[in-house]
């Protein structure tokens, strides 16, 4: 009995493991790529002081880059913010939705992903603080 289930538990632990540690490079390659795409972005932009709250009248455009947002008014004018990485399907080309009374997104403020086609939501998450990158 036990020559037989030996065997069995070292291949399923074996191949636990390794899908463990595909996963892990799927997910580095991915962090690499979002990081290598936000430096292009924001590149010969100098980044200000983080700000808790943006005018949110100013700034209409919005690009996802992975769990980072960046709103921008020109070219030389960005404000980017990290979420909290609940907001599954920002890599996907959801909708998001946000809700202000004061014309301001601010730092902790939630908003919330839904799907297009569907209408169903995929998601909430909060905002991080923001912080403008603007030509030197």
């Amino acid at each position: 009995m036990i020559r037989l289930f030996l065997p069995v538990l070292l291949l399923s632990v074996g191949s636990a493991a390794l899908s463990a540690d595909t996963r892990t490079t799927s997910q580095e390659r991915q962090a690499a790529k979002d990081k290598a795409e936000l430096d292009k972005r924001l590149a010969g932009l100098v980044p200000g002081e983080p700000e808790q709250c943006m005018q949110q009248t100013r700034y209409r455009d919005s690009t996802r880059v992975g769990d980072t947002i960046l709103y921008s008014a020109t070219r030389n004018d960005v404000y980017r913010t990290d979420t909290n990485g609940g907001c599954f399907g920002l890599r996907r080309g959801v909708a998001i939705i946000t809700r202000s009374y004061t014309g301001q997104l601010c730092r902790g403020d939630i908003l919330q992903t839904v799907d297009l086609v569907s209408r169903i939501p995929s998601g909430s998450c909060t905002f991080g603080t923001f912080t403008r990158y603007r030509k030197p």
